[in-house]
């Protein structure tokens, strides 16, 4: 179990230098404001963090004019919680309401900008989505004809994949505990027990390890290795030759760690070994690779060089890694598209994969910082052999 653990949430100097950031860039590109709707982008610039945005049925809006402090638009039960953070002027309504969830304040709010003409920005992009009824988006607009709506997603993604030091301390920890978490794997598994119950000892041992919660964990395990790798566990008893893996997603404090880790069951073909050999080395090459100045292009064909080694083909994963944080896959994408340039301070996964013998695949996964010396790993290497429980 980790032995330090950060101190939870962040000081409003925090905040404050988000919004800065976020402020200059709007300046920047002629935006007066930028409203925000979704759950990272409100929580990474006001700090409410709560797992009521499970439910669909209340819209939560929160906007960032060109000075000053970030305006909440929110339903009345969440007043509490929001004024515990760091903002000042909050705006509710009693919800749900389907005739008005939040229209009229929105609009009232946002009036002075239409009646000057004048830009905001909305996440419009890749990865983003409108989280109100279109039809209420519909109203809006409508109701400010003079507002234009300007796309904001690629400086607003690019603000937020460089993490500060209070975050990467936070992702750090929550890695750490993944990594404890995997560690205790090898004392809880054993020949002929259901991959279900497997998978549920994961999610206690993560909890006993200090995770606040495990809302990602996929994986599975077959006769020297598996065909996918976003199932839910099957009742099936693990046996001997099986190739065992588990995708985990852990949080702690509002931050993931993602990766993985693959085990063989007694003993392991020399396909899985070769694999699991080749993909190893393809992780050390994007280690390598996760340089201040190269792109995530250049990340991509690192690991593939190697990957190619066993599998040519190029797979149809779509990309071999991508940013995390509040959510656990954010971006960049590692993948041959993607020109992104690494900045110190960006927080990656690093995700080879492979196909091999008859239908199969593996997946090796770690999570890395990019430093001013290179790539550091946040979780605890995979060793080199390929385990054996």
């Amino acid at each position: 179990m980790p032995t330090t653990t950060p101190t939870r949430g962040f000081p409003p100097s925090e905040y404050e230098q988000r919004t800065r950031n976020a402020q200059a860039l709007m300046q920047t590109h002629g935006l007066s404001g930028l409203l925000l709707m979704s759950e990272p982008d409100v929580r990474y610039f006001s700090g409410f963090h709560t797992l009521f945005w499970q439910s669909p049925t209340r819209p939560w809006f929160v906007f960032i004019p060109l000075e000053g402090k970030p305006i909440a638009v929110i339903p009345e039960i969440g007043a509490a919680l929001m004024r515990q953070g760091w903002l000042d002027d909050i705006r509710t309504w009693s919800a749900p309401a389907p005739d008005d969830d939040g229209i009229s304040l929105l609009t009232e709010l946002l009036q002075p900008y239409a009646n000057k003409k004048q830009s905001i920005g909305v996440l419009k992009g890749h990865e983003t989505f409108i989280r109100m009824p279109l039809n209420d988006w519909q109203t809006l607009l409508n109701a400010l004809p003079g507002l234009h709506i300007e796309d904001a997603t690629t400086w607003m993604q690019g603000l937020r994949m460089v993490k500060s030091a209070a975050e990467i301390e936070k992702l750090s920890h929550i890695c750490a505990i993944g990594s404890a978490s995997f560690a205790q794997v090898p004392h809880f598994v054993k020949e002929g027990q259901p991959l279900d119950d497997i998978f549920k000892r994961f999610r206690i041992e993560a909890l006993n390890q200090g995770a606040d919660s495990t809302p990602y964990l996929v994986g599975s395990a077959g006769p020297g290795g598996y065909a996918d790798v976003i199932s839910p566990p099957s009742s099936r008893p693990v046996g001997k030759g099986d190739i065992l893996m588990m995708d985990t997603g852990c949080t702690w404090d509002g931050y993931f760690c993602d990766f993985d880790r693959n085990w063989a069951i007694g003993t392991a073909d020399d396909a899985a070994r070769r694999a699991n050999d080749v993909l190893w080395r393809a992780t050390e090459a994007g280690i390598e690779a996760a340089k201040a100045g190269n792109t995530c292009s250049d990340l991509f064909h690192a690991m593939a060089k190697v990957i190619a080694e066993l599998d040519d083909s190029g797979g149809d994963i779509g990309r071999l890694g991508h940013g995390l944080g509040m959510q656990l896959t954010e971006q960049p994408s590692h993948a041959a598209f993607d020109k992104t340039v690494l900045r110190e301070n960006m927080v990656l996964t690093l995700e080879p994969s492979l196909s091999y013998g008859d239908g199969l695949m593996m997946v090796h996964e770690e999570n890395i910082v990019v430093g001013e010396q290179g790539a550091r790993l946040l979780t605890e290497r995979a060793p080199l052999e390929l385990m054996c429980i």
